[in-house]
């Protein structure tokens, strides 16, 4: 049986490298635009799994909110080493590395 978070996941894996986007810009693209939760859930049951960069979600204020789940500053780490600046848990120029997934996958 296929897992329910798996076209959540392939989504995921399209963020180009240094780039991030959104829970709600996920689900609105996969036709469930209520549905950022969801996508929060399917971020924090995929950790471990290194094929899915979940680093490059965040919230809609371009937040880190899944931080945590990541220990310490891993997810801020990850963004630095991809060019992404990050202060106080928040994108600096989230505009500028923002992708859409619904403008971008056509």
């Amino acid at each position: 049986m296929e897992n329910k978070f798996q076209h959540v996941y392939e989504v995921v894996k399209l963020i180009p490298y240094g780039r991030v986007t959104s829970y709600g810009a996920i689900a609105e693209y996969l036709g469930t635009k209520n549905g950022a939760r969801f996508v929060g859930w399917a971020m924090n049951a995929c950790h471990g799994d290194a094929e899915v960069p979940a680093h490059r979600v965040v919230n809609r204020n371009g937040m880190l909110s899944g931080k945590a789940f990541f220990g310490g500053n891993r997810m801020q780490e990850l963004l630095e080493a991809e060019g992404i600046k990050v202060e106080n848990d928040k994108i600096r120029g989230f505009d500028q590395v923002f992708w859409s997934p619904s403008k971008e996958l056509l």
